[in-house]
């Protein structure tokens, strides 16, 4: 056997089950067929973290419950950032107030704590900020806000340092099993290789694999099509809301204010249309009645995801384990996908932890959150670090060589960023996105226009005029 674990998609999924499964004395390696690993987290580096209270999916439920404790554990872990905020899910009228009721009992049910119903003069002290007529909320004290990508990125790296072999830029063919007598598993092509494997974990939600005869075949599912459109707004909005608030509008449309992670506000609206910004502008003022379409920043769509995945292990006899769905709270529940699959892989093949593993991320340096005393040694260090590349959000050339340095570092344009926040200010990377390209263009030895966006597909360079070393 090539491996005794192959895991299929490298998103957060497939991330957490990597570092979970790194722990034990197997060898693992995770197929990607992208440049790189976590492509399924949106460019918005920040993702809310759900305490279980907000879905009538019972399972669901306790895997985000779960969930929230590991990842607050892996936040303060890998030093990734990481804010409690609270939630109200508010109700304006009578039957929201009976759906809350039966939210808030559910959630007693499930042994969630820092859940409560709260009145109208207790929703002000909780958000002081929150101007709309609001008859009663749905309190979560524990819900958060972190950066899902580093989450994804720290879980990946520290799997790498321990042993799991991530192979991007290859993609899954064909799977087929092994039907001799004395050995069990599976015949793995890719797009550059053949592999033989025990295991096979499949974490990409578009592909569903089910067996005819002994063979493992393709299967498309039909997704329906509702559409997630946020609205990023800066701090400027007068009388900005602490709190993620949730308003439900009617069974087609919800709104929901969030805070970002590194300042100013995202407002979600989900709806059966792709909203323009007046649109999004409207239903936003259902909770922040200030906002107006000159702080609206940036707008991203993404397709809504329903309110279920499934660990199917059926054909583990088999060696064969598939997570399906898709989940809005997919990041908060990763972990605890991937501890109860780490569960069923270390029972089944009987493994051993490891004596020699490191539960730790290589240290990193962020520029803008260092004091002066902390900069000038850093600089005297590598005077890399003194070359703002950002201006926006004070990104150094240091912190994009580093972040192209490390185990699966950055690759693209839109790895870096995403891994330093270069490229997201005000801006929105006209003044860095040609520093960047060079930088990466130097470290990996490659011409300027052979730099891509995020995929082999997306140059950012056509072409240059020979005379000039330089885009």
């Amino acid at each position: 056997m090539d491996y005794d674990v192959l895991i299929l998609g490298g998103g957060i999924v497939g991330c957490a089950v990597a570092y979970e499964l790194s722990k034990y004395n197997l060898n693992i390696a995770l197929i990607e067929k992208g440049y790189d690993v976590a492509d399924d987290i949106a460019v918005v580096n920040t993702t809310i973290v759900y305490d279980g209270s907000e879905t009538s999916n019972e399972v669901m439920a306790g895997f985000e419950n779960i969930g929230s404790g590991l990842i607050r554990e892996a936040c303060e872990k890998f030093k990734i950032p990481y804010k409690k905020v609270g939630s109200l899910r508010i109700a304006t009228n009578d039957a929201q107030c009976a759906k809350l009721e039966e939210m808030y009992l559910n959630a007693k049910d499930r042994g969630i704590s820092g859940v409560k119903l709260v009145n109208d003069s207790e929703i002000k002290e909780i958000e002081p900020n929150l101007d709309i007529e609001v008859k009663k909320a749905l309190y979560s004290k524990n819900t958060a806000i972190i950066a899902p990508y580093h989450l994804s990125i720290a879980y990946a790296e520290v799997a790498a340092d321990n042993g799991v072999n991530f192979r991007l830029e290859e993609e899954v063919l064909n799977i087929s099993k092994i039907t001799t007598k004395t050995t069990k598993g599976f015949d793995v092509i890719t797009s550059k290789n053949k592999f033989k494997c025990k295991v096979v974990i499949n974490t990409i939600p578009d592909e569903i694999y089910v067996y005819d005869n002994n063979r493992i075949e393709e299967k498309s599912e039909e997704i329906i099509q509702k559409k997630m459109n946020y609205f990023l707004a800066e701090d400027k909005i007068k009388n900005s809301l602490k709190k993620i608030v949730v308003n439900v509008i009617d069974e087609q449309t919800f709104v929901i204010s969030s805070p970002m992670i590194n300042g100013g506000t995202m407002f979600g609206v989900k709806n059966t249309n792709v909203l323009d910004t007046n649109k999004g502008v409207y239903f936003s003022k259902c909770i922040v009645p200030s906002v107006t379409k000159e702080d609206i920043s940036e707008m991203i769509r993404e397709v809504y995801k329903r309110d279920e995945m499934v660990i199917d292990n059926s054909k583990f006899d088999d060696g064969y384990i598939r997570v399906t769905g898709k989940h809005y709270g997919k990041v908060t529940i990763a972990p605890a996908i991937a501890q109860s699959i780490r569960n069923d892989i270390v029972y089944g093949m009987n493994s051993t932890l490891k004596k020699n593993f490191v539960d730790k991320r290589r240290e990193f340096y962020r520029f803008k959150n260092l004091n002066r005393d902390e900069i000038n040694e850093i600089i005297n260090l590598d005077r890399r670090y003194g070359n703002i590349i950002c201006a926006c959000n004070k990104v150094s050339e240091g912190e994009i060589v580093d972040c192209i340095r490390r185990p699966l570092g950055a690759r693209t344009v839109e790895g870096v960023k995403k891994r330093t926040g270069a490229g997201y200010g005000n801006c929105h990377g006209s003044y860095c996105i040609r520093k960047i390209v060079n930088i990466l263009a130097r470290e990996m030895d490659k011409s300027p226009t052979d730099i891509v966006r995020n995929s082999k597909d997306s140059k950012i360079v056509s072409g240059r005029i020979k005379e000039f070393d330089e885009v």
